[in-house]
């Protein structure tokens, strides 16, 4: 089967946040992370038949969900859950919000970072990434300085949003041997594990490193990204130890509200029908992301690492002689995330994240523009 993700649907005027950002203005929206594509034909199916049902009425989840979810679990990671450690969540944002309450203290994250957890914690603890030449690496040293007595839960990016690393395994089981010194629970975001974009690449789940960082993990994740369902709302987290888990539904209770029925229904499609789709738009989002590389490269004063996984790039343009670099592309007429967002104030304020999940066409004359702005 083909799919044409070169002429994705038009969505502008209807409900797309991303595009009715920059609604009657000539700016191009490479913002928030959702994809330009129409997804799989076999969750639209499965979404027609469900709505044909015609009752909407509460829901959970049915045993084939369950069984699609952990096939894909143990197929795609060789990473063998039980139905019990499945806790679903209306959202990813929410299962972080659920973990810093369930476990309590002071949080740790490593940023730049997605700007969520930075809002999850009530009390925050960070360092900063360091960029090593070809990547962005863990500074474990300034991780190991960050962290106090009162630290009880280190929040993972895996794969990293918005710098595009899949962590390695060596890099993970430093990470593990930190917080297992530390008894930190571990709430490791995984909702871009679909989304590695190097071929002959396998995501490492956290809790698959050894049976001790399993009980101390909380794994987030999410057919939103890697199938382009974030507006359905369904996620689910995987929480082995039956302590942790407990906690986590006793702070759920009462203020979390039911998955939406249609986000179940196109969870399980995509997990059995969508390969085909997920194969032909990691290929179309390889060339994209080689396309932005190239581009960067080219134009003085920017700078970008490689993109192991996600369709983000996350581009740095203090050298580019741009006062304030999201504002002035904005004027350019290109919408990026502003680093700003992404850590500590005026830490990032020079960099920007760009979203190359989109057609082609439009991909070029974004980058046109970029070229046109920092003066090529």
């Amino acid at each position: 089967m083909t799919f044409d993700l070169d002429h994705p649907p038009d969505r502008r005027g209807g409900d797309s946040i991303k595009w009715n950002r920059y609604a009657g203005r000539d700016v191009i929206p490479l913002w928030v992370a959702d994809m330009d594509f129409a997804v799989a034909p076999a969750i639209q199916e499965a979404l027609r038949r469900r709505v044909d049902h015609g009752v909407f009425g509460y829901a959970e989840p049915w045993p084939s969900l369950t069984e699609a979810v952990l096939a894909h679990l143990e197929g795609e990671y060789g990473w063998r859950v039980e139905p019990g450690w499945i806790v679903w969540l209306p959202g990813l944002v929410t299962g972080l919000e659920v973990a810093c309450r369930a476990v309590g203290g002071a949080a740790f994250t490593a940023t730049p970072i997605y700007p969520p957890f930075l809002a999850a914690p009530a009390r925050l603890l960070t360092a900063s990434l360091r960029r090593a030449e070809a990547r962005w690496e863990w500074d474990l040293p300034a991780v190991e300085a960050a962290l106090t007595p009162e630290c009880r839960i280190f929040l993972l990016c895996h794969p990293h949003n918005p710098v595009g690393r899949a962590w390695d395994e060596e890099e993970l089981v430093a990470l593990d041997d930190l917080a297992g010194r530390r008894g930190l629970v571990v709430c490791s975001d995984e909702i871009h594990c679909g989304l590695v974009l190097e071929p002959g690449r396998r995501h490492r789940p956290y809790a698959t490193l050894s049976p001790a960082a399993a009980r101390r993990s909380i794994t987030l994740m999410s057919p939103s990204k890697t199938f382009n369902l974030p507006g359905l709302g369904c996620a689910f987290a995987v929480v082995p130890d039956e302590a942790l888990r407990r906690a986590f539904r006793r702070t759920m209770r009462g203020i979390v509200p039911h998955v939406n029925v249609l986000g179940l229904v196109a969870c399980e499609a995509a997990l059995r029908h969508g390969a085909e789709w997920r194969r032909a738009v990691l290929d179309y989002l390889r060339g994209n992301r080689d396309r932005v590389l190239a581009a960067v490269s080219a134009l003085s004063g920017l700078r970008a690492t490689p993109v192991e996984a996600t369709y983000l790039a996350w581009i740095d343009a203090r050298g580019a002689g741009l006062a304030h670099p999201h504002r002035d592309l904005e004027a350019a007429g290109l919408g990026l995330s502003p680093g700003r967002d992404f850590g500590p104030a005026g830490l990032y304020d020079g960099f920007v994240r760009l979203n190359f999940a989109c057609a082609r066409s439009v991909l070029e004359e974004a980058l046109e523009r970029l070229g046109r702005a920092v003066g090529r």
